[in-house]
């Protein structure tokens, strides 16, 4: 791993905006597919501000590498002590840092390079080669702490899928479900948590990504379907005019979002995001619209099956363990995590944890 000098955060927002940008006057076919890779560097930089004995920070970086993301390099500076961890179980990437008690300014700043392309898959084209192993198997359609796949969340898929033939029906029916039957709540705080049952129980189906993409791969492996949460952070606007579904600006502080795959045998991993289908009801219009408007329809029709990767994957884990704490496994990675004297910091609350991620697109 090379380190090298960072661009200031400025500087980085300046080359990004004099980037040429698509008009978004009005919006152009939502037709994902894949084509040319695109480069990204997206850059954070965390503060403790105030620190309480020895305090450790934990900032996600890309450790998805395959078909539609290629990892490149990560490089740290800061006044404590890092390195790049994993958790044991899925493998997520992430720099880790601690600084002693007497530090009373910590700042880390981590840079990470990446490369992505869209994604789509063609029903119309099965390779029976594309098959999944029986552990990989068993991996993926397990619980986590709060996706379960038996009672209320089982018998709701059940449901669902009832009459239904083979895995791409079943996995189509339960999409059009999520669609159908939840909505993006404003209100929820950052990405939401992601609890399905409860979400079930209360029959209250409003959240955010985390709340509804989670209730889609529960619902999805409850009835045998392999199926995981991406989870990730938007990084540049859409390419096709939606601007409920693109990164407003170089600071993406807050354009976190988590997608979900399932797997197909015939098609492999196939890209599922009912959570921005909503996100367009909600988003994309100056007022809320309906799943009618005709701003919805063509999103709804590709996000069983294609993503615009506008979007860095961080990792696929539930339930992470931070290396070097003693505290509680967080339900997912896609923030920012610290903790100080012993106690772990909320990453929406600015007034005690700072952070700013910056990203730019990286030209040839």
């Amino acid at each position: 791993m090379q380190r090298r000098t960072f661009l200031q955060a400025g500087s980085a927002a300046a080359l990004l905006a004099a980037l040429p940008r698509a008009s978004f006057a009005e919006h152009l076919p939502f037709e994902p597919r894949p084509g040319p890779w695109r480069s990204f560097e997206i850059t954070t930089r965390v503060e403790v501000l105030k620190p309480a004995g020895v305090t450790r920070v934990w900032v996600p970086v890309p450790s998805v590498d395959g078909e539609y993301q290629k990892v490149g390099e990560n490089s740290w500076s800061g006044n404590g002590s890092a390195r790049l961890a994993r958790d044991g179980k899925y493998g997520a990437a992430m720099v880790a840092a601690e600084w002693g008690a007497g530090e009373m300014a910590p700042v880390l700043e981590v840079a990470s390079t990446f490369s992505t392309r869209n994604r789509a898959v063609d029903f119309g084209k099965p390779d029976p080669a594309l098959r999944l192993d029986a552990p990989t198997i068993a991996f993926n359609t397990s619980a986590s702490d709060l996706i379960p796949v038996d009672g209320i969340v089982r018998d709701t898929a059940r449901d669902i899928v009832k009459g239904k033939v083979g895995d791409l029906e079943k996995a189509r029916a339960l999409y059009e479900w999520v669609v159908e039957n939840t909505f993006r709540d404003p209100k929820t705080r950052g990405c939401g948590i992601g609890d399905i049952k409860v979400l079930l129980e209360t029959n209250n189906l409003g959240g955010k990504c985390a709340d509804l993409n989670a209730l889609y791969v529960g619902l999805a492996r409850s009835v045998g379907l392999p199926a995981r949460d991406v989870y990730g952070i938007r990084v540049v606007k859409s390419e096709f005019g939606y601007r409920s579904l693109g990164a407003a600006s170089p600071n993406v502080t807050r354009a976190q979002h988590c997608r979900a795959e399932v797997f197909l045998t015939g098609f492999g991993w196939v890209p599922v995001d009912p959570a921005d289908v909503r996100k367009v009801v909600l988003e994309e219009r100056p007022q809320p619209s309906t799943l009618a408007d005709p701003v919805v329809p063509p999103v709804r029709a590709k996000l069983f099956g294609a993503w615009e990767q506008n979007w860095l994957a961080y990792n696929e884990a539930h339930d992470v363990r931070l290396p070097g704490s003693s505290g509680a496994p967080v339900a997912f990675l896609m923030y920012p995590q610290a903790e100080t004297g012993g106690n772990r910091l909320d990453p929406l609350d600015p007034d005690n944890f700072k952070y700013t991620i910056t990203a730019r697109e990286l030209k040839a």
